[in-house]
């Protein structure tokens, strides 16, 4: 049985959060030591789930002060995290994959010639 409900840790995460210092390092284990005895009473299975809702709180609430990146790993919004854009139309998708199957090569290394070609068109 759970010491505190996972939305109440994840509150008491949230506030320990919002008083870290911008730029301080390894925040979710900041954010835990910060709970001293809560998390010591506490599973690792609850901190966990309490920390991946705080996380995306955060960043809904502070969205000048976080930022999660591709991996879903929560950072301090400083401009030193480049957030990939990963999308890609699914029409899009087969070509790319019709076109690598075409050259007899994997995906990966058809959008290697595709950015090497657009570089050397640029100049």
């Amino acid at each position: 049985m759970a010491l505190l409900s996972k939305n109440r840790l994840s509150k008491f995460m949230l506030g320990r959060l919002e008083d870290l210092p911008a730029g301080t390092d390894r925040i979710k284990d900041r954010v835990i030591y910060a709970l001293g005895n809560i998390a010591i009473m506490s599973t690792k299975r609850d901190l966990d789930a309490a920390w991946n809702d705080t996380k995306k709180k955060a960043v809904k609430q502070y969205p000048d002060r976080f930022i999660l990146d591709g991996r879903n790993a929560l950072h301090w919004n400083d401009g030193s995290v480049i957030v990939l854009d990963k999308k890609i139309t699914a029409a899009n998708f087969k070509k790319l994959n019709e076109l690598a199957d075409a050259e007899g090569v994997n995906v990966n290394k058809m959008v290697t010639k595709l950015i090497g070609f657009y570089k050397k068109g640029k100049k």
